[in-house]
């Protein structure tokens, strides 16, 4: 639905905060970008940052930007270890995470659990993809995550937070790429979750960039059809990215945050409504498209709309120890209608 009328109380004038904002740019966040669909009572710069994931960590260490969009687990984690920054319920990539692991042919791996007691490549332990698919294959499959032996080529963005014994580093000049190539390691994630590049994520560094030496097999190669019974079975529904926003602005300017809601809920609404008439030009365009078969809204906003898929990616990242202890959706995210 839209956020009806005007955000009450925005500040004007000399009051009018100037606002450092970096998000990708996506169908439903280009009007915001080009303000087409203004934030009301904000100047708004906004930072291209390429790729965004870059822009995550340079959130997360440095609180670089007034508002920024962060992945989900990394947001979590940075949110359990103080800071100074909270989300509101604005989910801006949404996707299904059955996909996403291969394996090697000579790995002796038939099914999920079979990853038990083998070695997996996934960028950082905290990317959302790679904690959205373990939990999903130890609800779904049995997988005990805890038995398998998590490779990792980049360095977390929470530097605090202490890996589970079971998560361990690269050696050093080696890649999961190589790793994989060579047997060393027997799974790993796809793209920009594991084996799909080389490196950290920095300026305009992109997925793909490596080749796969080999053709791998899918853990799970009927994943579409899996990911749609399973939505229809539990109405989860993966966010993988969401709008940050300084604890300083949010306390100053509780009438901004409520704008930025505002025009990011307007600008997402104009864009599933192109979507719904036939618009389908971009990748993403395509997904949520796709999507519509299953839901009327494929990006849903707020809490109400998410708190079943909320609750669990807290379950999870409590559950893989990336927190210290299992927070509150309220510890977590701004409720639009209480400010």
């Amino acid at each position: 639905m839209n956020v009806q009328g005007k955000a009450a109380n925005v500040p004007t004038g000399a009051d009018r905060p100037r606002l450092k904002i970096a998000i990708g740019t996506y169908g439903h966040t280009k009007a915001i970008k080009d303000a087409s669909v203004p934030i009301e009572g904000v100047d708004a710069d906004f930072v291209e940052v390429t790729p965004i994931i870059q822009a995550f960590r340079r959130m997360v260490r440095d609180v670089e930007f007034d508002a920024c969009e962060v992945a989900c687990t990394t947001y979590i984690v940075s949110r359990a270890y103080g800071r100074p920054f909270k989300a509101l319920p604005l989910f801006l990539m949404r996707n299904f995470h059955h996909a996403g692991i291969v394996y090697r042919d000579d790995a002796g791996i038939k099914v999920p659990k079979d990853l038990e007691g083998k070695k997996c490549g996934v960028r950082a332990f905290t990317v959302t993809t790679g904690a959205w698919t373990r939990g999903i294959l130890a609800q779904e499959y049995g997988l005990d995550v805890s038995k398998v032996t998590w490779v990792v080529d980049d360095e977390e963005h929470v530097t605090e937070l202490k890996l589970p014994a079971n998560v361990v580093h690269t050696p050093a000049g080696k890649s999961l790429v190589s790793m994989m190539a060579a047997g060393e390691i027997q799974a790993g994630f796809t793209a920009n979750a594991g084996i799909g590049r080389e490196g950290a994520p920095k300026e305009g560094w992109a997925a793909g960039a490596q080749a796969q030496p080999q053709v791998y097999k899918d853990l799970l190669p009927n994943a579409k059809q899996l990911e749609e019974d399973w939505f229809k079975r539990t109405g989860i529904y993966p966010m993988h990215g969401v709008l940050t926003i300084k604890d300083e602005i949010i306390k100053k300017h509780p009438a901004v945050v409520k704008a930025i809601y505002k025009a990011f809920v307007d600008a997402k609404n104009e864009y599933v409504a192109k979507l719904k008439a036939g618009l389908r030009d971009s990748a993403h365009d395509k997904r949520y498209g796709g999507y519509l078969k299953m839901m009327d809204d494929p990006l849903p906003m707020g809490i109400k709309d998410n708190l079943p898929t909320i609750n669990m990616l807290i379950d999870i990242a409590t559950n893989q120890g990336l927190i210290p202890r299992r927070m509150t959706v309220d510890e977590l995210f701004i409720d639009p209608d209480t400010l």
